[in-house]
């Protein structure tokens, strides 16, 4: 990053609706596979919105205690699960390093929602004294991290980023500066969400916030195409390990790619809508392309916060041609969001995931569904099939209610 040490990513890990973990994951986004279906896990018929982006078979994940699927909300049990699987990815053994010195960063936006919904039933139809004891302790928002952290012993910082669809962004960007400010060697980072719930999908449907193609579900996140109806709802949780650079080469660590920028705004301008000339978003790429000392015209790949609202995907793709100017033509735009749904808090982790494999494979996944582009999404936009480009340079926006912004550049590690 712009000062300090240099941050690299030597571990990930994933639980989605598109896999429980990395591999399989990423071979259903490369090959434009959707992971929407109709909800099952609670009756929909009263529900404007009967589907959506759900983690499955999930009860059968080897990594969780099953004292604590009983305990602890689902969300904390996915960044549980999608942290052992990066560890495990980045082959550090804990034993070989100050533990004073790894830290832990895993944000989200509504955190233990169907934890909370349940008690508040449980309290309304049993009485107070049928609440668990684990209900405060197993639903609050820093528990994803604070579990992570008892678990491996990690005593360096350990917080959670709450800024609502952009927590993982901004726990990413914030783990990336403690190391570069030579805070800690090593973060524990990323996001995990879980508002699967008949709360949460009757909230975001009485915002009018998601699609209601309940007829064909696995076409309904289609960002940019005219005939986008709202968002989709997903779950999961993306965790990354951050290390500096000279860690990783002492322990000749596998080195996925560099975190060099990180920049971070504002819209204030309303609760829920983004601001229609887009200044917050252009100010976040800005500041991250600031922050990573590089020209504008060497970002190759763009996976872009895309949503699949009306004004939300408008908005972006104005504020990326308007501070990219002539150099937008030679940047392929995709999101990732069309397969995966909308992660919420949990987003910019396992979109900063796919940025990051990107660069690996020197490929762009596709944006499904996208038929027929809004005439405004004047961008180069991945549509329907992977495309396979060197890229060097991936930058990853996430933007959340409340008209936060967080935009995050990765280069491949060479």
């Amino acid at each position: 990053m712009a000062q300090g040490r240099r941050v690299v990513i030597t571990g990930l890990g994933t639980v989605s609706p598109n896999g429980n973990d990395v591999s399989s994951t990423w071979e259903s986004i490369v090959n434009g596979q959707s992971g929407v279906e109709l909800i099952e896990k609670f009756d929909t018929s009263e529900f404007t919105t009967k589907f959506g982006a759900s983690v499955k078979d999930f009860d059968k994940n080897e990594n969780i205690d099953p004292k604590d699927s009983r305990r602890l909300d689902p969300f904390i049990q996915f960044g549980l699960a999608a942290t052992a699987e990066a560890i495990k990815d980045s082959g550090i053994n804990l034993n070989d390093h100050d533990l004073d010195r790894i830290g832990v960063s895993i944000g989200s936006g509504i955190g233990g929602l169907e934890t909370i919904e349940k008690n508040s039933l449980i309290l309304k139809d049993k009485g107070p004294k049928r609440i668990s004891p684990f209900f405060v302790p197993g639903s609050i928002i820093n528990m994803a991290s604070g579990t992570v952290a008892i678990k491996y012993g990690l005593r360096g910082p350990n917080l959670s980023m709450v800024s609502a669809c952009s927590s993982a962004g901004h726990s990413i960007g914030y783990s990336a500066r403690s190391i570069a400010y030579g805070e800690v060697d090593i973060m524990v980072t990323g996001g995990a969400e879980a508002a699967m719930s008949p709360l949460g999908l009757a909230g975001f449907n009485a915002a009018k916030a998601l699609s209601t193609r309940n007829d064909s579900p696995k076409e309904a996140s289609r960002p940019w195409d005219k005939d986008r109806d709202g968002f989709v709802l997903g779950e999961g949780s993306g965790v990354l390990i951050l290390e500096d650079l000279e860690s990783a080469k002492k322990r000749s660590a596998k080195i996925y790619a560099e975190i060099i920028g990180f920049g971070m705004s504002d819209d204030a301008f309303h609760m829920t809508a983004p601001a229609e000339d887009g200044k917050g978003a252009k100010l976040a790429m800005k500041n991250s392309l600031i922050d990573a000392e590089i020209d504008f015209s060497e970002i190759d790949h763009i996976n872009a916060h895309g949503t699949s609202t009306p004004l939300g995907d408008v908005v972006e793709s104005r504020a990326i041609r308007e501070l990219f100017s002539n150099d937008a033509d030679n940047i392929l735009v995709s999101s990732t969001k069309s397969m995966t749904g909308h992660l919420l808090g949990a987003a910019g982790a396992i979109e900063s995931i796919f940025s990051i494999l990107s660069l690996n494979d020197n490929v762009i996944p596709p944006t499904i569904n996208l038929e027929n582009p809004d005439n405004e999404a004047n961008l180069r936009l991945v549509a329907k099939e992977t495309v396979s480009k060197k890229i060097n340079h991936v930058m990853n926006n996430t933007f959340g209610f409340g008209g936060t912004n967080v935009s995050l550049i990765f280069k491949k590690f060479e």
